[in-house]
């Protein structure tokens, strides 16, 4: 037996009275005939004695949890497992006994860790087992009990993650392999976390700071191997294994941010072991080429446990560029990295389809979101984009999806300041997106937000585009009457109409539903009139506006049905005078001014 087991099993057998409790006889007597049962091959009454075995210290367990101002039963649980505990440790013990016990008695004894102060001893029962048993045989026993845990893992995963990482440190060959059926049992046992509760001993602290020594472990692994190839996986492996990591305490903090930067350094350490770096984190690069050296085609269980990895990758950057001292862990300088992004467009686009991960995470702090809507602030550039350019066009479906996300951020961020610096953000995003596909971009986020307040947001930056095409176009004397298709990407097009029949004629029919999309309502009507007034002053028609069948559409098809249905809510509501009502009137009230101008200036045309 090693020294330090002497002196553990001395520590826990100070702890044992003069005068055996029952609950300690009955387990010797089970633990004696199933160690005589075993050595005499009897499968049959070892597997019956076992089962009973087991539910006698179930029900000791569940007799403790329960009863936890009971101070006799929790002594009774640590009592026991003091007996476990020097029962296993006995010289005399056969090696036989101590193998099959390992199936069953690492599950068993786990449950006590509910009851405080028995994980100390958890972890003694279950490191002795480790100690005693093949890596290999007891890497299955502690992944299958890991399995297992899934609402109460909180409570029960501590013993395993720990037993874990040092049986990896034992693993003698088929390295890749082995660490590789162990690592998703950890992080699916980490993502059943209940995060919201602490029960016993354990806490979220704990639990990472062991999934912090599995991953000490794998590196340790790494760092011995000699085949080239195996060495790249498990780097890759390791790598996949951090970031998923990353993500998931970075979820799972209650702490302030600074609180949790001892942690992260240490994480972040090994990125730079793994061949991971900021760039290729934030540009998605490097998760790439980790995940197809570790993932086949055919492995869409094992791609489930890494579903946070571009989470994590975001974070990873996102938490260096909160701290030096996490980017020094790194070996990363965050001003290189901004710089870089700042002056390359398609870098940035890269980062920023990214950072929608992150930003539309809903599991993540507004704290967090916050830093991340900083760092996207200020890698804005000034790069001019060539729209001639044809690979553009593969980074849109990217940005629009990080645009929706921030609109999550304008909507709901719970802080003034962080929606102002959202709207900020989003209108950055906006302006670097090349003139030619910019248009196309406001009729995606119109066509696909069910939010009347954003859609009238948005109709407002179409038409501050379009006075600032004007505006440019007036500066250079280029104004031109014609009503024929433009060879140049412009806001000044029949398409604006489009986006106002979206709305003040829904493609599902019927007027529009109001008061609930007044902020759209009013939004249209405003930039249906600014288009009649720029064009009509400017003896222009490029969007058609003026064109006699356009003005009859716009009359009989929007103008006049909006004018039915606002007037006749407006007439229901004149007698009532409650907090309702008055919230209805004052939401139509702008409806109603700006759909009369519009009415006034369309009747003005026709005539």
């Amino acid at each position: 037996m090693e020294k330090a087991d002497d002196h553990c099993l001395s520590k826990l057998q100070l702890t044992v009275p003069s005068d055996d409790r029952p609950s300690v006889l009955r387990l010797r007597e089970l633990l004696a005939a199933c160690s005589k049962s075993i050595e005499n091959g009897d499968t049959h009454q070892s597997e019956a004695l076992i089962s009973e075995l087991v539910n006698y210290l179930d029900c000791i367990s569940e007799a403790a949890e329960t009863e936890l101002d009971n101070g006799d039963t929790e002594s009774d649980a640590f009592e026991v497992l003091n007996e476990i505990y020097r029962f296993i440790s006995s010289p005399s013990l056969d090696q036989g006994t101590i193998d099959t016990l390992s199936f069953d008695l690492p599950k068993a004894v786990s449950k006590f860790i509910r009851v405080g102060g028995c994980l100390e001893i958890v972890d003694s029962i279950i490191d002795r087992f480790v100690t005693l048993c093949s890596p290999r045989d007891m890497l299955s026993v502690l992944c299958e009990a890991l399995d297992l845990q899934t609402t109460k893992a909180a409570t029960c995963a501590a013993p395993f993650l720990s037993g874990l990482s040092k049986v990896i440190r034992s693993i003698q060959r088929r390295h890749f392999e082995q660490i590789k059926i162990a690592v998703p049992v950890v992080l699916n046992a980490l993502k059943a976390v209940d995060f919201e509760t602490s029960e016993g001993d354990v806490n979220c602290d704990t639990l990472y700071a062991r999934a912090m020594d599995i991953a000490s472990s794998i590196q340790s692994v790494c760092v011995k191997l000699v085949d080239g190839k195996v060495q790249e996986k498990l780097h890759s492996l390791l790598g996949l294994y951090v970031l998923q990591i990353m993500a998931l305490f970075s979820v799972s903090m209650s702490h302030e941010v600074s609180s949790c930067l001892p942690f992260v350094s240490k994480l972040s350490s090994f990125l730079p072991f793994c061949g991971l770096s900021y760039a290729g984190l934030i540009t998605g690069f490097d998760i790439d080429k980790i995940s197809n050296n570790i993932i086949g085609e055919d492995e869409d269980d094992y791609t489930a446990c890494f579903s946070y990895i571009k989470h994590g990758a975001c974070l990873s950057v996102l938490w260096g560029f909160i701290s030096e001292e996490v980017a020094q862990a790194a070996d990363e300088k965050v001003n290189v990295l901004k710089d870089e992004l700042t002056s390359k467009q398609t870098e940035r686009w890269k980062a920023i389809g990214m950072f929608r991960h992150i930003l539309s995470f809903a599991a993540l702090s507004w704290k967090l979101k916050k830093h991340a809507i900083d760092f996207l602030l200020c890698i804005h550039g000034s790069e001019s984009f060539d729209d001639k350019q044809s690979d553009y066009i593969s980074y849109m479906p990217s940005l629009f999806a990080a645009l929706q996300a921030v609109q999550i951020i304008i909507m709901y961020a719970p802080d003034a300041t962080l929606r102002r610096n959202g709207f900020d953000l989003f209108k950055k995003l906006l302006a670097d997106i090349p003139y030619s596909q910019r248009f196309d971009m406001f009729r995606a986020l119109i066509m696909n937000s069910d939010s009347p307040s954003m859609v009238g947001l948005l109709l407002d930056l179409v038409k501050g585009e379009m006075h600032a095409e004007l505006c440019q176009k007036r500066a250079a004397g280029s104004l031109q009457v014609d009503t024929k298709a433009r060879s140049e990407p412009s806001f000044c097009t029949p398409s604006i109409l489009e986006l106002v029949e979206l709305v003040l004629r829904p493609p599902k029919g019927g007027p529009p539903v109001l008061p609930e999309q007044s902020d759209a309502v009013l939004s249209a009507l405003n930039l249906y009139r600014y288009v009649l007034i720029t064009e009509a002053t400017g003896n222009t028609n490029y969007t058609g506006v003026l064109l006699k069948s356009n003005l009859q559409k716009s009359y009989n098809e929007w103008l006049l049905p909006l004018r039915t249905l606002v007037t006749g809510i407006m007439s229901e509501n004149k007698t009532d005078y409650d907090e309702i009502t008055v919230d209805i009137e004052c939401a139509l009230n702008p409806v109603e001014l700006v759909l009369y101008r519009c009415i006034d200036l369309v009747e003005e045309k026709l005539r």
